[in-house]
C-alpha cells in the first residue's frame, strides 16, 4: 500500500446504512492503489466537512472529496460522486463511466430513488460499523 498524501480522496457515506457499508467493504477490496480514505458522514470529520461546504447541509448521500483541506478541495455527490469512485477504482469499473452520457438531473433522480428505499432494502445499524483492523487506517476519525 503506497503512502498516503493530502492528495488522497476521501469517500465519506452513510455509516448506518447496510448498503453503504457494503459498497465501502468493495471499494477496500478494489482499491488497487490502497490510498481511498473513508469517514461516515455521522463523524466529526464528516461533520467538518459539510461546515465548510454549506451546501452539502441535509445531503444524505455519499460524498466523494478530490484533494481533501486543500483550497483546491472539491466535492461530488449523488451520481457524479459514485462515478468519481468508478474513475478512481479503474479497470473494469470505469465501464461504468458510460452513465455520464445520462444528464445529471436523471441520474440524481435515479440515485435519490435508490436512496429512499436504501434502508428498506438493506437495513440500518444503530451505529456507524467499526472497520476491521487491517483497514482502519484509512477510516478517519478513527484511533
Amino acid at each position: 500500500m503506497q503512502e498516503r498524501s493530502d492528495d488522497n480522496p476521501v469517500l465519506l457515506y452513510d455509516g448506518v446504512c447496510g448498503f453503504c457499508n457494503k459498497s465501502v467493504q468493495t471499494i477496500l477490496r478494489h482499491d488497487r492503489r490502497g490510498q481511498m480514505r473513508f469517514a461516515a458522514l455521522q463523524s466529526d470529520y464528516g461533520k467538518s466537512l459539510i461546515a465548510r461546504h454549506p451546501e452539502l447541509q441535509n445531503v444524505d448521500s455519499l460524498i466523494y472529496v478530490e484533494k481533501p483541506a486543500t483550497t483546491d478541495e472539491r466535492v461530488f455527490m449523488r451520481s457524479t460522486g459514485a462515478l468519481r469512485v468508478a474513475a478512481y477504482l479503474g479497470g473494469a469499473w470505469k465501464l461504468l463511466l458510460v452513465f455520464r452520457i445520462v444528464p445529471r438531473v436523471v441520474r440524481d433522480f435515479f440515485y435519490d430513488l435508490f436512496a429512499r428505499y436504501r434502508y428498506k432494502l438493506f437495513g440500518k445499524h444503530d451505529m456507524c460499523l467499526l472497520p476491521s483492523p487491517d483497514v482502519r487506517a484509512r477510516f478517519l476519525d478513527q484511533a
